[in-house]
This record gives structure tokens, C-alpha cells and sequence, in this order.
């Protein structure tokens, strides 16, 4: 399967806001729903995606693998459901920690393009034994 990269970049903007918001605000609620949006990116169904498929209708230059920004992804997922376990239950150096990890991630996708949860995915699959670069 393959992915728009403008798209992704777009997920990562709105993530970014979100995710900023979460910190300003302390929502637990928008938090959980950010973990949402990364659970259903892990399948390819990000609703961000969705809506950048809806505003612009011109077909992508170029694609790329789609399995990188999954993993990625789950990535966000894991770091959400951690800020979410800050939160409730007021760990809250937790909670704003992971927080601010998804939020960096989001930010340098968003802005230089700079896909860290595609780049540990690309590591690991070069770490794995058997596998030629």
C-alpha cells in the first residue's frame, strides 16, 4: 500500500495543534481522542488523511510505503496512552512527557518532514537478522 506524503505531513500538522493544545489545556478527553486518531492510523485510516483526501483533490507527485508511517503511528499511540496514564492518574510528569514526545515527533513531521517513528522502522527492519540493506 502506498501513501501521500503531503497527506501525512498534514496529519502531522493537525497533530501537532492537538497535541499542543492537550498540553496547554490539560484535556484528557482531546488526548484521548488524539490516541484515537493514531489507533486508526495504524490501520490506514487516519480521520487527518481522511480530511486532507476531502480538501485536496490532486493526485500525489510521488508516494511512498505506507508501512513506515503506520509504525509510526503506533509510535504516537503508545505515547498517547502513556500521557493518558499520566493524566488519570496524576503522574504528572508522565503525563507531560509523553505528551511532549508525540508533540516533538508531530512538529519535525509537520515541518522539515523528518518522520522519526518511519526512521525506527527502517533501523529495525536493517537490524533484523537475515535481511540484506
Amino acid at each position: 500500500m502506498r501513501a501521500d506524503p503531503r497527506a501525512l505531513r498534514f496529519g502531522a500538522a493537525v497533530t501537532t495543534v492537538v497535541l499542543a493544545t492537550v498540553l496547554i489545556t490539560g484535556s484528557v478527553w482531546l488526548l484521548a481522542a488524539q490516541a484515537l486518531v493514531f489507533a486508526s492510523g495504524t490501520v490506514g485510516r487516519s480521520p487527518y488523511t481522511m480530511l486532507f483526501r476531502r480538501l485536496v483533490t490532486s493526485p500525489p507527485k510521488e508516494t511512498e510505503d505506507a508501512r513506515p508511517p503506520r509504525f509510526a503511528q503506533a509510535v504516537g499511540l503508545v505515547f498517547a496512552v502513556a500521557g493518558l496514564v499520566g493524566y488519570l492518574t496524576g503522574t504528572t510528569p508522565l503525563a507531560l512527557g509523553a505528551t511532549a514526545a508525540a508533540l516533538l515527533a508531530a512538529f519535525l513531521n509537520a515541518a522539515f518532514g523528518l518522520c522519526l517513528g518511519c526512521e525506527m522502522y527502517l533501523l529495525i527492519r536493517r537490524l533484523q537478522p537475515g535481511r540484506v540493506s
